[in-house]
């Protein structure tokens, strides 16, 4: 026993693998006892089983035939499945089920008989302890069946008894029996006893025992004849028994409630769907349904597990899953009268039937009560079941990417006639669009052509609601736009190609009569009722938004040795805007079938064609000019689309389209036979009135930014980064005028001005003795007549009160008799709401008119970048740098993210970057870094001197590369040093100029001079020590200058000099503080230090830095009144004078060594303490080692 007692305490342990261990070493040790065990031949009375009797030990029969440790591990297992502590149940239950399959000396009628009198109730148990037994015997009969027991053929060796059989009729009935009990005593128990008779069933079902067929007439009459109650569990349970007693009279034993004998008939359905559903008996309508139901839990029924896998399954015949998810879960759970408990269960049951349904049997599960249910939960975060919802659309979204060929049939669900074309606004969730980015190509395809089968009416013109055909066709436009602009939606060039053409169809032509074998499938059937204008308009607007993001998406172009990735184009390298101007072009050609919306004038057709002529021709250029070609096609062609989806009531683009063609033509002439030297003269001569070519196309660019569409901003975006490498100076500043053009609120204000001339400029042509007043009256008469929004306003204030508003025809003073005193005060109020309301429609155009101004800087900035992006190595990058330097500092608060953004392009594209300009313009780059130096002087704030110091530092790099502008330079950091040090007002900092002198230590090393003249003329202590502390970074930095030896030996006297004259000085009159003089004294050992490295002798360092001239500054700071108290001051000074003497000492020293072995005498060259200090050190090592071994 001492080998297994300890093993029972694991049992209980929480870890599961613990449990587990616990229970294989347990049943290993207890095969090894029953098989070391010899029973006895004949059981005799003796004394000895007298004095057992106490213990009751003998009268379950255990001891006969199993050795002790077995029997009391059975009893002791038995009893350990009431025990509350930890998971004593689960580990005691594992291992008394184990161990019952592993022995054949047990019956099962022993073991039952075991855990029911381990586990009786009494009166005096608390509910906790009544709890613990009845779960005990829940457990112990399950673990009879797991094991086998219940059902075991196989007789005992021997037996105690006459009976030798394992298990038999009786005791198998005794099992169902206190099942069925212990599920009717407590209600929380009736479905894990239901279940635990499901294993039973079904042990029996697989078993040979030869009283199998009268277990099961048992099991049927205890179950459906004795017990007329049902239940879901009962439902499960029979089930699986009609599966194993096909043979039974079913009819009989389900009726009633059930009219068929199968359970799974579709005509049993309904009284299923009250079983399932657990509702109370009073509120069950059908008498004959008897049901007992259990307090609501959340995890849906086990039942469902079964129904589902049996109605499902290809076996079934008679079950129709349709019908049977409508009746038991869509006109059930999810009824309009159901609990949020109930609807709880049927999502539940969804997501069940979700990952099992057939492809075909999918879009059954979304039923009318369902999708009503689905669809109001999520569209609240307060819902109860908005989670639930929630969980529903993850699984359908997890279930298209396992298999996208199911999300067309799942869209058609969502979209369909239980759900809302709007289902992603309704739910405020992006269901659909997930499930579209997951659709494979042949699924989006068919979700295409399921949408243009919406456009039409299908009711086939008799009940036509053409506000509702209207209505549907604008989704599916939304749609067809969506698909296009989704980047997740995996694009292929065919359905991309059929949307936008489909689009051009109908946003720019009038099918007259259809053709089924066109290209355009939006040709094979004519609309009916017609296309509206607006949602013509609606057409064009999607087309234009389809192309933006097209032109902005990257597609993998194939070339001779390998795939490239481009943007605005297609897989065959064509773009996307050229496409549709092909499509346009060959529909112009269908006259039979199409016809143009609006017809063209003549003029406007001839630019067309222009412009579609010199577009093809810019394709076909190769070379150094392709890239610029292609900028300039896609403009073109752009521009050319724009003006095409233009109409009579829009602004049409013919003079941008005119400005792309001169450009482009410009830019890229046509090459022809004449005479070079001709063709030169005629472009001289025009070169000095017209711009440049590239300058016309750009300002198209420029212009393209202020549309308000996506579509042009894009194509801006697009073709500018095509053209940054053919931009000129003219070009740049182009560009960079817009960032600093007048504020809009004064263009307004021009405006007006011009407006309010004119009336003036008409009234001098007419007679001079007009009066003013007369003149004021006649403006104010202008300005009602310019604005009849306010006009309208004021007519319905006069006419609230009963006043109508005069004609003109007659001038009736009629009604001047009724318009008394009250009458005038009692629209006084509406009166001045009205003008108030237009006074603040003015105020806000012109903040309005600001925020656009805003955005439009934006716009341009965003090609800044691009060129910086682009173009590194260009020349014209200099140009940009101080204008987006004066964008930052000039910039209100109100336009914080304008300077943010350009703050950081400064700081990304000209602070970091890593290429710099080649054959810079030396002058201009000197005026900008000298312009910086003047702003840095004066910047507002320290991150736009951060700012303005990596500008600095990126144009010192590019000076100083050409080798010919260093003076230059240093010039500019000279008056910035002057400024810092003596101007106490100077915005500049030390990082300003210690970050030059770190990186360009060569350049900085001729600030030496200025370095020491400003510690003289320094505003203020502190100043003074900043310019000592630069001192101190330049000091750093001479191992990197180079060779300037006779430079440097001429600057440290310098540099003595200048620390003594300020220390000494500090200690006179307190003009440093004791930090800043040790900052000084740090200063002067670490030239100390780099003179060492210079000098030839010691006598050159003793005369560079004067030891006496140090001691008597020691002197100095001991007897100061401001700092004598810092007594580190003096010991660096001391420090000082050793570090000269040193050097002059370790000379003469190493020239009076008589050989090597002279080393070891340094105590007498008063290094003594020094030799003690290693001498100790080795000893300790020496200690440490032999300690470690």
């Amino acid at each position: 026993m001492s080998t297994t007692l300890e093993l029972f305490w694991h049992l209980s342990s929480a870890n599961k693998k613990d449990r587990l261990d616990a229970s294989a070493k347990l049943i290993g040790a207890l095969e090894r006892f029953q098989a070391e065990f010899v029973p006895k031949e004949a059981p005799e009375t003796s004394d000895e089983d007298e004095n057992e009797e106490f213990s009751g030990k003998n009268r379950d029969g255990l001891d006969a035939l199993n050795a002790q440790d077995v029997s009391y591990s059975i009893r002791r297992l038995v009893r350990g499945l009431a025990s509350p502590r930890e998971s004593s149940r689960l580990g005691f239950a594992v291992a008394l089920t184990e161990l019952l399959s592993r022995i054949n000396t047990v019956t099962c009628s022993q073991a039952v008989t075991l855990i029911l009198d381990s586990s009786k109730t009494q009166g005096s148990m608390t509910g906790q302890e009544e709890r613990d037994v009845l779960f005990a015997r829940l457990f112990g009969l399950t673990a009879v069946i797991q094991s086998g027991l219940i059902v075991r053929d196989t007789p005992l060796s021997s037996s105690a008894s006459s009976a030798t059989e394992a298990s038999n009729l009786a005791s198998f009935s005794e099992v169902i029996s206190e099942l069925l009990a212990l599920g009717e005593k407590r209600s929380w128990l009736r479905e894990s006893a239901w279940w635990t008779i499901g294993l039973a069933v079904d042990a029996l079902g697989a078993s040979s025992v030869y009283w199998k067929d009268d277990a099961f007439e048992a099991a049927l009459e205890m179950i459906y004849v004795e017990n007329k109650i049902w239940t879901p569990e009962k439902i499960a349970l029979t089930l699986k028994l009609q599966k194993l007693r096909a043979d039974a009279d079913w009819r009989k034993l389900l009726s009633p409630p059930f009219k068929q004998p199968e359970i799974t008939h579709s005509g049993n359905y309904t009284a299923l769907a009250r079983i399932l559903k657990e509702v109370n008996a009073d509120e069950d309508e059908d008498a004959d349904v008897k049901s007992k139901t259990v307090s609501w839990k959340p995890q849906v029924h086990y039942v469902w597990d079964l129904l589902l896998g049996e109605v499902l399954s290809p076996q079934s015949s008679k079950g129709s899953f349709p019908e049977m998810f409508r009746i038991l879960v869509d006109e059930s759970l999810f009824s309009s009268t159901s609990s949020p408990e109930r609807k709880y269960w049927g999502f539940q049951i969804f997501q069940k039937a979700l990952s099992r349904v057939s492809a075909t049997d999918l879009p059954m599960l979304f039923t009318k009560n369902f999708m009503r249910s689905w669809i109001n939960h999520l569209s609240n975060s307060d819902r109860y079941l908005h989670k639930a919802a929630k969980q529903v659309v993850t699984d359908i979204q997890g279930l298209v990417k396992k298999d996208p060929t199911l999300g067309f049939a799942l869209i058609l669900q969502l979209t369909g006639v239980h759900g809302s074309h709007q289902f992603d606004k309704l739910t405020k969730t992006k269901t659909v669009e997930t499930i579209l980015t997951s659709m494979d190509n042949e699924g989006i395809q068919s979700y295409i052509k399921y949408l243009l089968g919406q456009v039409n009416d299908q009711e086939g013109g008799k009940t036509a609601d053409i506000q509702a055909i209207n209505a549907r066709r604008a989704w599916v436009i939304e749609q067809l736009a969506a698909l296009v602009r989704n980047g997740a939606v995996p694009k292929d060039d065919a359905w991309v190609q059929a949307v936008l053409d489909w689009f051009t169809v109908h946003g720019l032509f009038i099918v007259r009569k259809q053709s089924e074998k066109s290209e355009f499938l939006a040709l094979h059937s004519i609309p009916a009722p017609p296309f509206s204008d607006e949602l013509r308009k609606l057409c064009r607007e999607r087309l234009l938004s389809c192309l933006a993001e097209l032109t902005t998406h990257a597609s993998v172009v194939q070339t001779d040795d390998k795939n490239i990735k481009v943007s605005a184009v297609a897989s065959d390298g064509q773009f996307w805007v050229s496409k549709v101007l092909s499509t346009i072009e060959r529909l112009d050609k269908d006259t039979k079938h199409v016809r143009r919306i609006v017809e063209a004038e003549e003029e406007e057709e001839e630019l067309r064609q222009k412009a579609r002529e010199l577009a093809s021709r810019l394709s076909k250029i190769t070379g150094e000019q392709q890239e610029a070609a292609k900028g300039a096609e896609l403009l073109v062609s752009a521009t050319l689309l724009h003006h095409y989806c233009a109409t009579d009531d829009e602004d049409s683009d013919s003079e941008a389209l005119q400005s792309c063609v001169d450009g482009a033509s410009g830019m890229f002439p046509v090459e022809t036979k004449k005479t070079k030297k001709s063709r030169k003269s005629v472009t001289t001569s025009a070169d000095e009135v017209a711009p440049e070519p590239i300058d016309l196309l750009v300002d198209t660019v420029i212009g393209s930014l202020e549309e308000a569409t996506a579509y042009m901003r894009a194509v801006a975006n697009q073709v500018f980064t095509l053209l940054s490498g053919s931009v000129k100076e003219s070009t740049i500043d182009l560009i960079v005028a817009q960032l600093s053009r007048r504020d809009p609120a004064e263009l307004l204000q021009d405006e007006d001005e011009d407006m309010e001339d004119s009336p003036d400029a008409d009234s001098e042509d007419q007679e001079d003795s007009e009066s003013e007043s007369s003149h004021d009256e006649e403006d104010d008469e202008e300005d009602m007549e310019e604005d009849p929004e306010l006009r309208r306003k004021i007519e319905e204030a006069l006419r609230v009160n009963g006043i109508n508003a005069a004609t003109g025809e007659s001038d009736d003073e009629s009604d001047e008799e009724f318009m008394d005193d009250d009458q005038m005060m009692a629209i006084d109020e509406q009166l001045a709401a009205v003008f108030k309301a237009r006074a603040d429609e003015k105020r806000n155009s012109g903040v309005d008119a600001q925020r656009e101004a805003t955005h439009y800087k934006n716009r341009v900035l965003d090609l800044v970048d691009i060129f910086l992006k682009k173009q590194p190595t260009s020349p014209h990058v200099i140009r940009v740098i101080l204008p987006l330097v004066e964008l930052i500092v000039d910039t209100s608060s109100d336009e914080k993210q304008l300077a943010d953004k350009t703050t950081g392009i400064l700081r990304s594209r000209i602070g970091k970057s890593k290429e710099i300009p080649a054959d810079v313009d030396k002058e201009q780059a000197i005026v900008v870094l000298q312009e910086l130096h003047v702003r840095a002087r004066k910047a507002p704030s320290s991150d736009v001197l951060a700012t303005l110091n990596q500008c600095s530092l990126y144009l010192v790099k590019t000076l100083l590369n050409r080798g010919d502008a260093e003076q230059e330079v240093v010039k500019a950091y000279q008056e910035s040093l002057k400024d810092f040090i003596t101007r106490k007002a100077s915005r500049l900092n030390t990082a300003f100029l210690q970050d030059f002198i770190r990186r360009y230590p060569g350049a900085a090393w001729n600030l030496r001079n200025n370095l020491i003249d400003v510690t003289k003329t320094a505003v203020n202590g502190y100043r003074q020590s900043q310019a000592f502390q630069l001192l101190q970074v330049l000091v750093n930095q001479l191992f990197a200058i180079g060779d300037h030896k006779e430079e440097i030996i001429s600057f440290m006297p310098s540099l003595r000099d200048a620390i003594l004259a300020a220390v000494s000085k500090a200690c006179t009159e307190a003009s440093l503080t004791a930090a800043h003089v040790k900052e000084i004294l740090k200063l002067a050992i670490s030239a100390v230090r780099q003179s060492k490295r210079i000098v030839s002798s010691p006598e050159e360092l003793a005369t560079l830095w004067d030891p006496s001239s140090w001691e008597e500054l020691s002197k100095n700071l001991a007897t100061s009144d401001s700092l004598k108290a810092a007594a580190g001051l003096q010991n660096l000074c001391k420090q000082v004078i050793r570090a000269v003497n040193q050097s002059s000492t370790k000379d003469s020293t190493s020239s009076n060594k008589p050989s090597s072995g002279a080393t070891k005498r340094k105590a007498d060259d008063g290094e003594q303490g020094d030799e003690e200090v290693v001498t100790k050190k080795a000893k300790r090592k020496k200690v440490n080692k032999n300690k470690s071994s």
